[in-house]
């Protein structure tokens, strides 16, 4: 994607084909607010109804890394770069988990390249009913490994807010794992840790300013 024309079209289809706020802001590595503020920018209403907008642009930086996603070879390329960022963090973990959606197949290729177990987890924001209520939860795939008192690793593609990241943490801990790392792609907060747990990425973004 170009420029934010092309964005606000990508937000636009996918509003039209169904996908929530969250869902939206994972497929174009943005946050949720900028996902909103794309959709209302287009004139389409998102399946959740996006929340209104006084008009001025977000403060966000969009992350695209289709061009690794697109083509196996080079995801597995960037997957085992990941995994080197890895590979000396803990010496018991045997399960890497996936951030739905493309945590997953990052995820993957870490698991091959360090021998683990391979879990997904979905979380909240991609809920059918995806209101802002506390009472919804993400979950651990049963196709894929479990939990189980384990060390893992946790894996996405991005952090934008945190928020994804922090949720699978403590829903990790909730089922009894102990996270030992998170690694991404691009991390856009220049985070050292979320709830304890060291932080590593291949890109970091830093904002030296910005234009209101």
């Amino acid at each position: 994607m170009k420029n934010i024309d092309d964005l606000i079209e990508s937000a636009a289809d996918l509003a039209e084909r169904g996908l929530s706020k969250g869902e939206i802001a994972d497929e174009l590595n943005v946050s949720k607010e900028t996902a909103s503020w794309l959709v209302s920018r287009s004139g389409v209403t998102a399946s959740d109804s996006p929340q209104e907008t006084d008009g001025t642009s977000p403060h966000d930086i969009h992350v695209d890394w289709s061009a690794i996603g697109r083509d196996s070879a080079r995801l597995t390329y960037v997957g085992k770069a990941v995994a080197h960022l890895l590979k000396k963090q803990g010496e018991d973990v045997d399960l890497t988990i996936g951030i739905e959606k493309a945590g997953a197949p990052i995820a993957t290729t870490i698991a091959r390249e360090l021998d683990t177990d391979l879990g997904t987890y979905a979380p909240s924001k991609h809920q059918w009913d995806d209101s802002d209520s506390e009472d919804l939860a993400g979950s651990f795939s049963r196709n894929f490994a479990q939990i189980r008192d384990r060390d893992c690793y946790v894996v996405d593609d991005t952090i934008t807010s945190g928020t994804t990241m922090t949720e699978t943490v403590e829903a990790v801990r909730e089922h009894g794992g102990n996270p030992v790392a998170c690694a991404v792609l691009t991390d856009k907060r220049g985070v050292e840790e979320i709830e304890g747990v060291p932080v590593y990425s291949l890109v970091q973004v830093l904002r030296v300013g910005q234009t209101d």
